[in-house]
């Protein structure tokens, strides 16, 4: 890895403990996290791999790191390594401890806080609360540092040190970096699953942000992985956005351009969709909130385009000034700055709030806008044009909208004819359900609880508003019912949210074909012309189960799966008496066990995607091989040998081959093993690190044997309520016959569609708040939600063939 940034210089060659400045400690995180991190669920666990990676970007942007390489490992710890400069190890001058253990120990301890001779010029860590806010919300933390030919490490434990620094390698001069691997702790989160997609996302927006900057992702989970990596940076970005989209001019649009310590990066391209996607950042940061920077691009951009259609006499039959809106429509823009000290409103770095760039940016983008139509007269008439047409499909859609209120379809007090609306009028009582056809319908309104919950029955498929502009939208009839039953009006200058008359709107569709397509047009209607209703959590998708249980006169409705397969278990064992090795266990204890035995073979298994579970289970299961073992080479190679034997005693039966060699791990002090796997179909290399052996897959794995191994060769007894009675010589056999039992003389149904259920079992499963399931509908994502609708929704078959054979391998269950 080279250390030296493509696209920007290196500022404060110096990085040393002197620079670290400590501004307070790290009392208030753990108890107030949402301060810190914006919440303890989905938005939070991710924000903290996103500080972290963010440290890291500081480095590129300082000109010191060129590559950042995300783990995501089998137990959703993360680990994120860069081959900046390295954390410095010296100890600090006035904390007594290492610079390393003050930045993740103290809150507001960095580099970024010294402004005399800094470590940083330009940085994203305004707060400087990343590394040690992470730290104080994880389980653990691991540091290694690499720096002046030597590797250092040290561990954390909710906070606070697990030891001091130690020195525990080497590594060739020049090589330089930090890895950081931490797991969030569940004491403190609501969630610890992390989403790839949601990370990938933000690393490619880092990636195409930091021109020639690599950010690599990988997905031990899955064995999922992807580079980020972009010489064209924001130009790139805007194509990329674009892929989906029909464009009006061939090359996006590129300023950058610099006032002191102020840098300004814009890229714009217009399309012929009929909605604006505008994206800022500042010091690579996203900036969903907005701010000054795109304050002062929007006025940039309805000045300098509103002066030239002036000056070239290009606004004939136009009455007034094209509006901002007019200007934006179809536009795709990356606003960038880039500034010494960064001031947000919201610990979350949600909208920036320097008054000095709107200014700014407002000056240098109107010169690069002014100088680049000058340039480009053709390209500047074709944006031009677009606008006039916005503009006077602007004042189409005025027009019709007075028709439609003289006539009262959009009127707030009337209610479409085929719904059903609720006794309650308080719309935080009131729920909506949004149906196809009247034949779910009429299964919803006869089961539905009347006091709260309406029904509104769709007529076929919505119009697609992807591909239609507003004045079109209003002619739709089903649009025209949905606008009135929910009581909001439609449109920028006439959407009012007070008025919403239901607080939950439930889309409740078919799990089929059709079902699903009703939903997307939904939601794209929704998040198109009612984004408010999402960011305020109003929007929901029903979730009816898929799966019901029969036998006898007893039914039982089961969302998922993983119900299923419990239920069974329990459905055996139930009125059942349990003996293991004689001694009777409780029907809780039996469920437990068998639970966990399905649980290890489900996660050992899993390594077969990547790896090779047959290997694992037989280390793990009649080997000594673990972390400590690794630094014995002697004791290592007595304990292959026995693990090669066994797998070479079942080379007949298994068809594989296995070849072991040791190798030394100067880093880690330690060995690691290789292997070459010979199968009947391909050859595979393994290899298993200390890493691996010290992680947490592997203390999951070891649990997971823990917990049933001495059971594996006990003898198990049940006997049923009849008193009929079964032997069986091992857990295997046990656990194999519960599941099989569980399902006799049972009639398992998987549910495709709401017409499969009379109004009673709807009720029961899909309607009823104390037994129901709803998916709130949440839009983490503005770009990628933005992009998703584009490439489903829109005109362009290509890319929605790749989005189809891309997540093709990732559907279960279809029904076609």
């Amino acid at each position: 890895m080279e250390n030296q940034s493509p696209s920007i210089s290196k500022v404060g060659e110096k990085y040393t403990a002197d620079q670290i400045k400590v501004l307070e400690g790290l009392e208030a995180v753990r108890k107030r996290p949402g301060m810190y991190i914006g919440d303890t669920a989905f938005r939070g666990l991710h924000h903290c791999v996103y500080e972290i990676v963010d440290n890291a970007v500081d480095e590129a942007l300082a000109g010191y790191c060129t590559e950042i390489k995300v783990l995501i490992h089998k137990d959703n710890s993360v680990t994120v390594v860069d081959n900046g400069r390295g954390i410095p190890v010296d100890m600090h001058p006035t904390e007594g401890v290492s610079a390393a253990e003050l930045v993740y120990t103290k809150l507001h301890a960095g580099g970024k806080f010294n402004e005399e001779g800094g470590a940083y010029k330009v940085s994203g860590g305004l707060h400087g609360v990343g590394a040690a806010v992470v730290n104080a919300l994880s389980t653990w933390v691991k540091l290694e540092i690499k720096k002046a030919g030597k590797v250092y490490s040290v561990k954390f434990e909710r906070g606070n040190s697990a030891g001091p620094l130690k020195e525990i390698g080497t590594v060739e001069d020049g090589t330089t970096g930090t890895a950081v691997t931490f797991k969030p702790d569940a004491e403190i989160f609501e969630i610890l699953e992390y989403n790839y997609e949601t990370l990938a996302n933000r690393f490619r927006e880092m990636a195409f942000l930091n021109k020639g900057l690599k950010i690599s992702l990988k997905d031990e989970r899955t064995d999922k992985k992807e580079l980020f990596h972009y010489e064209g940076g924001l130009i790139e970005f805007v194509e990329y956005l674009n892929r989906a989209k029909s464009t009006i001019h061939k090359k996006p649009i590129y300023i950058s351009q610099s006032r002191e310590d102020y840098e300004v990066e814009i890229a714009l391209q217009w399309t012929d969709s009929y909605s604006e996607v505008l994206s800022g950042y500042a010091n690579a940061i996203a900036t969903p909130g907005g701010g000054t920077h795109l304050s002062g691009f929007k006025t940039a951009l309805t000045r300098v385009l509103n002066a030239y259609a002036k000056d070239n006499n290009l606004l004939k039959g136009i009455k007034s000034n094209l509006t901002g809106d007019d200007m934006r429509e179809g536009v795709t823009a990356i606003i960038s700055v880039k500034l010494p000290e960064l001031q947000f409103e919201g610990q979350t770095k949600d909208k920036l709030g320097n008054s000095e760039v709107e200014g700014i940016v407002n000056s240098l983008v109107g010169d690069g806008l002014k100088s680049y139509f000058e340039e480009n007269p053709s390209t500047a008439k074709t944006i031009i044009r677009k606008a006039v047409d916005a503009a006077a499909a602007r004042e189409a859609a005025r027009k019709a909208r007075e028709l439609t209120r003289r006539k009262s379809v959009l009127e707030t007090g009337g209610l479409p004819g085929k719904m059903a609306d609720c006794q309650e009028k308080d719309p935080a009582q009131c729920e909506i359900y949004i149906v196809e056809g009247d034949s779910a319908g009429g299964s919803a309104k006869q089961g539905r609880d009347r006091r709260t919950q309406a029904v509104l029955p769709l007529k076929g498929k919505i119009l697609n508003v992807e591909k239609a502009r507003y004045d079109k939208m209003l002619g739709n009839a089903e649009i025209k019912m949905l606008v009135q039953a929910m009581g909001t009006g439609i449109g920028k200058d006439n959407f009012d949210l007070s008025k919403l008359r239901y607080h939950k709107i439930v889309i409740m569709t078919d799990a089929d074909v059709d079902g699903s397509h009703i939903r997307t047009l939904l939601l794209t209607l929704f998040y198109r012309q009612f984004p408010e209703l999402i960011e305020n959590g109003y929007i929901y998708i029903a979730q009816p189960p898929l799966y019901k249980f029969k036998k006898g006169r007893s039914e039982r409705y089961l969302k998922d799966e993983k119900s299923l397969e419990n239920f069974l278990i329990e459905n055996c064992v139930e009125g059942s008496t349990v003996k293991i090795d004689g001694e009777k266990i409780s029907n809780e204890e039996t469920v437990k066990l068998i639970n966990k035995y399905i649980g290890y073979h489900k996660n050992i298994d899993s390594y077969d995607n990547h790896f090779d579970s047959l290997l694992l289970k037989t280390i793990i299961q009649q080997s000594d091989i673990r972390e400590e073992l690794l630094k014995d080479r002697s004791k290592l190679e007595v304990e292959l040998e026995k693990v090669s034997k066994i797998l070479k005693d079942q080379e007949q039966e298994t068809l594989k081959k296995y070849n072991f060699n040791i190798v030394e791990d100067k880093e880690h002090g330690s060995h690691l093993i290789q292997i070459e796997l010979q199968t009947t179909a391909r050859n595979k290399k393994l290899k298993l690190s200390p890493y691996f052996f010290e992680s947490s897959e592997f203390f999951d794995l070891i649990n997971g044997w823990d917990g049933i191994k001495k059971y594996r060769t006990s003898n198990f007894e049940i006997t049923n309520e009849k008193g009929n009675k079964k032997e069986f010589e091992n857990l295997d056999d046990f656990s194999s016959f519960v599941i099989s039992d569980g399902k006799q003389g049972a009639y398992i149904q998987r549910y495709k569609g709401l017409g499969e259920m009379n109004p009673e079992q709807l009720w029961e499963t899909t309607m009823n708040p104390e037994n129901r399931t709803l998916l709130q509908v949440k839009i983490e994502d503005s770009i990628e939600a933005d992009q998703v609708f584009s490439v489903l929704m829109g005109d362009n078959v290509e890319p929605r063939r790749e989005f189809v054979e891309s997540n093709a391998l990732n559907v279960r269950n279809l029904d076609v």
